[in-house]
């Protein structure tokens, strides 16, 4: 983790596995079905922009991409928030970036406006809502953390058969411009989600905050001392003449050495955030957590672009004719539901090795990606969309595999690296499926290409995990991290007081 700042270390608090516990876990999925309820159902809202801007598939594509990679790039910028600043203030925040998103996506005159509005301000909204409750989910639990992230992760499956079913109808009455509204609408329920997200530890903001009050206080109290001290002296001339000289005399010495101050201040912060940057890539040296961003990357890559092409693809082969059932949308986010708390659920049992049940998800995937050029009805694409589903509520298993490998206090550090990869995956992966259709007219070699990247990321982290690992001392790397900077800071006062 990056070094504390200056001031007493928070004290830590064991986490209670219950408790307000489980509001913030119901506040946590409800957040997550209202702020990824419309991007999870995304599906629903392409074939329409496709219709009404007469754009390309890829460059449409992108939209999706960045609304599902974009928050996820940005990963390690969020976890360095959720730090100093907290996880309520943050979960407060993208609500409000989500559902201005959302309003100003019914604005938009053209993709590359939507690009911006839906993929970039949601989608870092979303980001950082996504950092924020998976830390202090992983603060509030320790013994039942898969159950509970299970329950949260399930938030967004849910929202997208939710919002699945209800963009559909609010297209039909309002168009596309008045769906996204009453969308954005929704979305600023996120704030009142966060206000209950009450934290076990304050944030390295408040504490450097508390610090620098006490600080302020603690030399105005010594300069009260300093101007009452010469009034108890006899009048004298001689003794007016200095207490004069040690009042002005302080302001001339801050006055000169202001610019230097100001140096030494930007050192320290430099050499602090330096300090940040080089834990985090620390971090990456850990054989499977290289290993998990690794896959994650070739996961998001194969895998989200079934989810936000399969209706398209049913409708251009003419699959959906005489077809009144559910959409593969809300079939997707329906096997999402059961599988992300059914796999939260099978990670909490003893003897189960998260990390090769996170692999068994990822090469699942892979071979169902793999069968969807070969499906020649629509009940094979609803069987394959559960499927798909089912093995993407492996999200419940990343947080919970990272804070087995680093542990809790550098979860928001690993996190956000890891979140890192798996949004680059998420942005590219649409386009290039994209393109791939826009070059051949079919989706048979973009689709091939993406189980083979799922493949090859289930067997990397098999790899990683059956192989012994090296164990490493972890006494140079903790003297590292804890190196205390010594400074000293020279006040005004001492200065006035050695010159008199």
């Amino acid at each position: 983790m990056c070094p504390p700042a200056s001031g007493p270390p928070a004290a830590k608090s064991a986490a209670p596995d219950g408790g307000w516990g489980w509001v913030v876990v119901l506040c946590s999925f409800m957040a997550l079905l209202v702020g990824y309820g419309s991007p999870q159902s995304l599906g629903i809202l392409y074939p329409e922009w496709l219709l009404t801007f007469r754009e390309g598939k890829a460059m449409t594509a992108w939209v999706g991409s960045l609304v599902a990679g974009g928050g996820f790039l940005v990963g390690p910028v969020c976890s360095v928030c959720v730090v100093n600043f907290g996880a309520r203030p943050v979960a407060v925040f993208s609500g409000v970036m989500v559902a201005g998103g959302f309003m100003l996506s019914a604005f938009a005159p053209n993709v590359s406006f939507l690009i911006f509005s839906y993929g970039i301000v949601v989608g870092v909204g979303n980001g950082l809502l996504y950092a924020a409750i998976v830390v202090i989910i992983c603060v509030y639990f320790d013994k039942k953390r898969g159950l509970a992230l299970g329950i949260i992760q399930t938030g967004t499956s849910v929202g997208g058969v939710l919002y699945g079913e209800l963009q559909r109808e609010l297209i039909e009455l309002f168009g596309v411009d008045g769906c996204l509204l009453v969308v954005g609408a929704l979305a600023l329920n996120v704030v009142a989600f966060a206000g209950l997200m009450r934290p076990l530890t304050p944030s390295r903001y408040y504490l450097t905050q508390r610090d620098a009050i006490l600080e302020r206080a603690a030399e105005e109290q010594q300069l009260e001392k300093e101007k009452e001290e010469p009034s108890n002296q006899k009048p004298s001339a001689n003794g007016f003449v200095i207490a004069v000289e040690t009042e002005e005399l302080p302001v001339r010495r801050w006055s000169l050495f202001s610019c230097s101050a100001s140096i030494k201040m930007i050192k320290i912060k430099t050499r602090h955030y330096s300090q940040c940057l080089s834990s985090m890539l620390s971090l990456l040296q850990d054989r499977v957590l290289m290993a998990l961003c690794v896959s994650l990357l070739l996961y998001c890559l194969g895998q989200f672009p079934p989810q936000l092409f399969l209706e398209d693809l049913a409708r251009s082969s003419g699959l959906t004719e005489g077809v009144s059932s559910m959409s593969l949308v809300s079939l997707n986010s329906i096997g999402g539901t059961v599988g992300k708390l059914a796999l939260g659920v099978i990670a909490d049992m003893p003897r189960v090795n998260s990390v090769l049940l996170y692999a068994l998800t990822v090469g699942v995937s892979g071979l169902g990606v793999l069968l969807i050029p070969l499906s020649r009805s629509y009940l094979d694409l609803q069987v394959l969309s559960v499927v798909l589903g089912f093995m993407g509520g492996n999200w419940t298993l990343t947080p919970y595999i990272t804070s087995q490998v680093v542990g809790t206090e550098k979860l928001a550090e690993a996190h956000g690296m890891l979140m890192l990869f798996g949004g680059v995956g998420l942005m590219l992966g649409p386009p290039v499926v994209g393109c791939f259709y826009d070059f051949t007219q079919s989706y048979d070699i973009a689709f091939y290409l993406s189980g083979g990247c799922l493949i090859v990321g289930c067997l990397i982290l098999f790899l990683a995990a059956v192989l012994p690992r090296r164990k490493k001392t972890l006494s140079s790397s903790s003297s590292n991290e804890t190196e205390l900077v010594s400074c000293t800071v020279t006040t005004a006062t001492d200065a006035a007081s050695r010159v008199s």
